[in-house]
């Protein structure tokens, strides 16, 4: 039976666990937001073709919006987004949608291929001609690789990749790394004296994850903040990491070290990225289950850990209840990200960069 404290709640207490207060990034950087021009009207398909400087101040803008999300109510009104979910999400889905909403901009969502043409046949490029006349802005999830690529051909808006199968989930990578960038906005200071580069674990595999792939991607454009990377995965897996992106990180200067025990690292990691699914075709495998974290796993007292969610028995929710716990903030701060990057990518940047 439901108590009476049971049905009671306080907004007082966070939301999350860990520090996820912003204000001490949006210090770390400084403004300049003439580099966010160069998000409108573009597509956004892979980390490769991303910035350096435009995503420090995309972070910058994410930020600004999250520690004052009531000013800002109403930079889409008039916009409206198109939400095409061929594959099932939780997260990616709602924090996109929510993003849109809070902005004041309006949505149509799609959340079934058999409630469209495509169930009849139609292409995905002549799916994409008609998205020219109803949107202003794609963000498509769909199981196959090349459903992206097909679409932009015909495409007259910018589309987000919100996850093509196993290939890539660039919006995911940018979310994680605000995050690390939150947990400690010194990683933006290398002249400063509190900068320190982070041991950073990835526990997955880096040819079936896509959210794994793009994080990777995304440390080679921020070489400095690693001291080195340590990839964990069950050595019965079968090419979990390919030559090419191994090579990648390499080529950008990011040390990295393989391995299959992962406490024997642990003690090391400043920052613990765990993932288990992969989707695959219409479906998902699950990966690593040797590897398991919990709160009595050998942390650095001060590590944090991260995961794209859903987990699963790889990550504990005894582990919820501690400061290592930066999962939760992760997923909370993927909204505000994404507002930011929806505001430059529909060119209404520029109706908030004054706004304090």
């Amino acid at each position: 039976m439901v108590s009476a404290q049971q049905v009671e709640f306080n907004r007082a207490q966070p939301d999350v666990y860990g520090d996820a207060h912003p204000k001490a990034l949006l210090r770390a950087i400084q403004e300049d937001g003439d580099r966010l021009h160069c998000l409108e009207n573009k597509h956004i398909i892979s980390v490769d073709h991303l910035d350096r400087d435009v995503l420090i101040q995309l972070f910058r803008l994410a930020a600004k919006y999250e520690s004052n999300p009531a000013r800002f109510s109403s930079p889409l009104s008039g916009k409206i987004l198109i939400s095409a979910f061929y594959e099932p999400s939780t997260r990616t889905r709602l924090s996109f949608e929510s993003a849109w909403h809070r902005l004041g901009g309006d949505i149509m969502s799609i959340t079934d291929r058999s409630s469209t043409g495509i169930a009849k046949g139609e292409s995905l490029q002549d799916v994409a001609e008609m998205f020219n006349n109803y949107g202003d802005c794609v963000v498509l999830r769909d199981t196959s690789v090349e459903s992206i690529e097909e679409m932009i051909h015909s495409l007259r808006i910018p589309i987000i990749n919100a996850g093509n199968g196993i290939d890539e989930h660039p919006t995911q990578a940018m979310s994680d790394l605000y995050t690390i960038f939150k947990w400690r906005p010194s990683l933006l200071l290398p002249d400063s004296e509190a900068f320190s580069p982070i041991k950073i674990g990835v526990i997955g595999v880096p040819s079936q994850m896509r959210t794994v792939r793009s994080l990777l991607k995304m440390f080679t454009h921020f070489p400095r903040i690693v001291d080195e990377i340590f990839l964990l995965y069950d050595e019965s897996v079968e090419d979990a990491v390919s030559s090419e992106q191994l090579a990648q990180l390499e080529e950008a200067g990011v040390k990295v070290s393989i391995g299959h025990d992962l406490n024997a690292v642990l003690p090391e990691l400043d920052v613990v990225y765990i993932n288990s699914i992969a989707w695959v075709g219409e479906s998902f495998e699950t990966y690593g289950k040797s590897f398991k974290l919990s709160a009595d796993s050998p942390f650095k007292p001060d590590a944090i850990v991260l995961h794209p969610l859903a987990r699963g028995e790889e990550l504990c929710t005894s582990l919820d209840a501690t400061p290592h716990n930066w999962y939760f903030s992760q997923a909370r701060g993927a909204v505000f990200l994404r507002q930011a990057l929806l505001t430059c990518m529909v060119q209404r940047a520029s109706t908030v960069m004054d706004v304090i």
